[in-house]
């Protein structure tokens, strides 16, 4: 068993290894830039939002608020006539990344706190870099990328979206676990 705190020079290198390829996935490589589509009537739909107030939040529509009111005539109708669908509003003013890039780091060290906890708890110090890779590789492949077909199965998500994203994790999580199997304690 290693201690997590043995473990802080993997835990941030990793976390700023991650962040950093994420920069050249996102804004080099550009693979990302077709995840979305413009909405048909899109200046319509836009102030249909902004004469109705909607603020910033997660919407689906049309909304039922039980199970006793998805099987009502109101709500059968509406889903049959459609459309049907999930809305993201985010604040409005042009898109600043500061906020989103922290949560974003700070989210690669606790996938990297986590990392160390699963690969601390189960492999010894010293043992071969391939074994440490194996086992990191797995938790933070899991962390990156175990949620993203939910989007697809739940929301809709274009499949090739998600397929993307699990790509992103797959990079992220091979990153991880070189570095880990790297500085590994001997």
């Amino acid at each position: 068993m290693v201690p997590i705190v043995s473990l802080w020079v993997p835990i941030l290198l990793s976390a700023v290894v991650v962040f950093l390829a994420s920069f050249v996935v996102h804004m080099l490589l550009r693979y990302h830039w077709t995840d979305f589509s413009r909405m048909p009537g899109e200046d319509n739909v836009m102030a249909a939002i902004r004469k109705e107030g909607v603020p910033p939040g997660a919407y689906n529509f049309p909304h039922c608020s039980s199970p006793k009111e998805m099987s009502s005539e109101e709500i059968v109708k509406k889903w049959e006539q459609g459309p049907v669908g999930f809305l993201t509003v985010i604040p409005a003013g042009p898109p600043r990344m500061g906020g989103q890039l922290v949560q974003w780091f700070v989210y690669t060290v606790v996938v990297g706190i986590l990392v160390a906890y699963v690969t601390g708890r189960a492999l010894a110090e010293g043992v071969e870099y391939l074994q440490v890779f194996r086992i990191a590789g797995t938790a933070a492949f899991l962390t990156y990328a175990g949620a993203e077909p939910v989007m697809s199965i739940w929301h809709k998500r274009n499949w090739s979206t998600s397929i993307k994203f699990i790509i992103d994790g797959l990079i992220y999580a091979l990153l991880t676990a070189g570095i880990f199997g790297w500085l590994w304690p001997r």
